[in-house]
């Protein structure tokens, strides 16, 4: 598993559903300089667990944006069954009301970019291409600062939902350390006492912010 924190968030362009609407040539790079972003993989459209979590970022849309932070899913689907999807109530196990960005990753090559991708194609003794593992996204999160730079990434195996207070308290951290230069230590929330940071990489990672 490759580790992109402190790295450049991997570009691409691909077809994206947007508050119902298809859209072609998204890519997180139209968010550059301006906000934040949390962009989370997820592995398949109808399916159980993935909802709560859809929803769950919808629900909490609000203190995202409060934060400027765009929140952006994506999962090997094409975008047509993302608004499929999109059409079916949430009682009924749909993702009706979600409005942020959700791209298709139809050839796998974004999945395979952030390296959450499971499994992986390859030739077998006669040459001919097959693939080993199921080709879906983990559920990966990856926390993208104004500057496209990876601050936070977490990957979870397909069984185990994600937490949204811990995605909003990794951005509180972020900016509480962006603003004040002070470093967040264990189960920090915002609000709490943090601490002074002295160490060289620190005052550089401020200038080079600044």
């Amino acid at each position: 598993m490759s580790v992109l924190v402190g790295q450049p968030a991997p570009v691409f362009e691909a077809n994206a559903v947007i508050d119902n609407q298809i859209v072609e040539n998204f890519s997180l790079s139209s968010y550059l300089g301006a906000k934040y972003v949390l962009f989370f993989f997820y592995p398949k459209d109808f399916t159980f667990v993935c909802p709560t979590e859809l929803h769950a970022f919808q629900d909490h849309l609000a203190e995202f944006e409060k934060r400027n932070v765009a929140v952006v899913g994506c999962s090997t689907d094409t975008e047509m069954s993302h608004w499929g999807w999109l059409q079916v109530p949430r009682a009924k196990g749909g993702i009706e009301g979600v409005t942020y960005p959700i791209v298709a990753d139809t050839n796998k090559t974004i999945s395979a970019a952030y390296d959450v991708l499971v499994g992986s194609y390859d030739l077998d003794e006669y040459g001919n291409l097959e693939a080993e593992g199921e080709l879906i996204a983990y559920r990966g999160l990856f926390l993208i600062d104004k500057q496209g730079i990876v601050q936070h990434q977490l990957v979870n195996n397909l069984p185990l939902g994600r937490s949204i207070k811990e995605a909003l308290r990794m951005v509180d951290a972020l900016q509480h350390f962006e603003e004040y230069g002070e470093v967040c230590p264990m189960d920090w929330e915002q609000g709490r006492e943090a601490m002074q940071a002295t160490h060289e990489s620190t005052a550089a990672y401020l200038a080079n912010k600044s």
